[in-house]
């Protein structure tokens, strides 16, 4: 198992669901074992935890603040754009199915904003990235997609080799230096993406989409609990831990991401 599998089973297991799940299965245990005290003190919390995340109007008040930290990209205030890189994101390869099946809600999400960008800007190039698994990639699955929908292959570019995105800034820094860039990608992993190419030497212009907006939903929804809540809580905490991973490889070599 490669240090990059590990860090990314390891982050899994922190998210919130599972990370609750675990700690509500230890409360189980322990009362089956009859330490009461202790165990009600693993479960109830952690059961009153679980609820409170799957309510929509909880879970956008710790979203809020980092969801609606950049405006969409407008493009009536940018005159000129060399490149619009789309960042990778979920896929579900299935080789019977069209490209864009294969793509996750994310990818899609992130895809479409990209091609709205590109649509203003004709002499812009599509930069669209990310890794992969069972032999299909992030960006190949875009570009096929991107292709599918209207854009001239001559405008897209790949950046399959990327398994995240530091690896996306370094791979993608001696074409982006220089260059005006709208970076595309979902507005929960906008500030760490921000950071992470900025370190490189490129100055981005965010372009966030994605948004959750568990706030506009009819009021009553947003008191029952749903399954897009945990979505949100989970896309967020995974930013979370993202941006301290990066502190703590920071201090040790400031120049490592």
């Amino acid at each position: 198992m490669s240090s990059f599998e590990l860090k990314k089973i390891l982050g899994n297991l922190l998210m919130p669901l599972p990370l609750l799940f675990i700690l509500v299965l230890i409360g189980l245990l322990l009362l089956t074992l009859k330490q009461k005290k202790t165990g009600l003190l693993f479960f109830i919390p952690s059961i009153i935890t679980l609820f409170l995340l799957s309510l929509p109007i909880v879970t956008q008040q710790l979203i809020d603040s980092t969801e609606n930290k950049y405006t969409i990209f407008d493009t009536n205030k940018h005159k000129k754009l060399h490149y619009i890189l789309v960042l990778g994101c979920q896929i579900k390869p299935h080789k019977n199915r069209p490209a864009n099946s294969q793509l996750g809600a994310c990818s899609l999400s992130r895809l479409v904003e990209g091609l709205r960008i590109a649509r203003k800007y004709p002499q812009a190039k599509l930069i669209v990235s990310g890794f992969g698994y069972d032999g299909t990639t992030s960006s190949e699955l875009m570009k096929k997609t991107a292709y599918s929908l209207g854009l001239h292959h001559t405008r897209i570019l790949t950046n399959p080799k990327a398994k995240d995105t530091a690896q996306e800034a370094k791979l993608l820094a001696y074409r982006l230096v220089d260059a005006k860039v709208a970076l595309v990608t979902s507005a929960a992993h906008m500030s760490r993406s921000i950071d992470l190419f900025n370190q490189q030497g490129i100055d981005v212009i965010a372009a966030p989409t994605d948004f959750y907006a568990l706030n506009l939903q009819p009021l009553w929804r947003q008191f029952i609990p749903n399954a897009e809540a945990f979505l949100a809580i989970t896309a967020h905490q995974h930013e979370i831990l993202g941006t301290l991973w990066i502190k703590v490889l920071r201090l040790y070599d400031p120049e490592s991401l």
